[in-house]
């Protein structure tokens, strides 16, 4: 702020001396120093202020960026479920063009697991003498080969 050297302080505490007095020099010092203390302190004062409005800006302007953000992704997430809609309306209405393709005595396309997979194999029942002896037990449909244990009786 001010450009005073050791010098200048030097020469205005001689003046002041010579000026003042000294007697009333002590009272003159706390005086100008009560001044200096309230001038700081209304300084830091308005510094604070100024540090406190510009991070509620900082804040703010963050909070309208999430905003912002949000509005973009919500509008990305709108567009997408739309274009989802539209294909499977797509998809819907080729398969019912399909359906009606079908003529009424032609037999249906046939659904379910593949002849021989696991799933298809645990939907048949095999024959007992073709079972294998090794196979987990209710696997085939059939009843596990060992009953459960019976529960004991309760005396009464």
């Amino acid at each position: 702020m001010f450009d005073i050297g050791f010098s200048e302080l030097l020469v205005i505490a001689v003046v002041a001396l010579v000026v003042l007095g000294p007697e009333r020099l002590p009272k003159a010092a706390r005086f100008a120093g009560l001044w200096v203390r309230r001038a700081r302190n209304q300084w830091d004062s308005v510094k604070q202020e100024l540090e406190r409005e510009l991070h509620a800006d900082e804040i703010k302007r963050q909070f309208r960026e999430a905003q912002e953000s949000v509005r973009d992704t919500e509008a990305q997430l709108r567009a997408s479920g739309e274009a989802v809609r539209r294909e499977a309306e797509q998809v819907r209405q080729q398969v019912h063009a399909t359906d009606a393709a079908v003529a009424p005595g032609e037999e249906p396309v046939m659904t379910g697991p593949a002849p021989g997979s696991p799933a298809s194999v645990a939907q048949h029942v095999v024959a007992e003498e073709t079972r294998d002896a090794m196979a987990p037990p209710g696997i085939d449909g059939q009843a596990p080969r060992d009953p459960p244990p019976a529960a004991p009786e309760v005396p009464r």
